[in-house]
């Protein structure tokens, strides 16, 4: 019983440290969400926040909305990208460790 507990609170602590190590790398990472054939661009970071807006010149003589609309396409492009990685780096740390359905990590 000892031995199994001090193995849980090992695993706990390696997750804990495994989770701050991706926290900081997914900061560090920058992705690209593209609409429009990549006439719109979004750099956004793994922390969601957006750091560059690109926007081919050939839209904006174009229909406003047309162009509001590649915007929000691009930015949950790479809303959606940033999601995946995070998933990828989640189901790496947590391999082998039990998790209660539907919990989310604080990142």
């Amino acid at each position: 019983m000892k031995n199994a507990l001090g193995n849980i609170m090992q695993q706990a602590q390696k997750m804990q440290e495994d989770l701050k190590k991706a926290q900081e790398e997914l900061s560090a990472v920058e992705i690209t969400g593209e609409s429009g054939g990549g006439l719109v661009k979004i750099i956004m970071t793994g922390k969601r926040e957006a750091r560059k807006v690109t926007i081919d010149n050939s839209l904006l003589g174009e229909d406003k909305d047309m162009l509001e609309d590649l915007v929000a396409s691009a930015i949950n492009d790479a809303v959606n990208k940033v999601a995946r990685m995070k998933k990828e780096k989640m189901t790496a740390i947590t391999a082998g460790i039990p998790l209660p359905p539907g919990f989310q990590m604080p990142f």
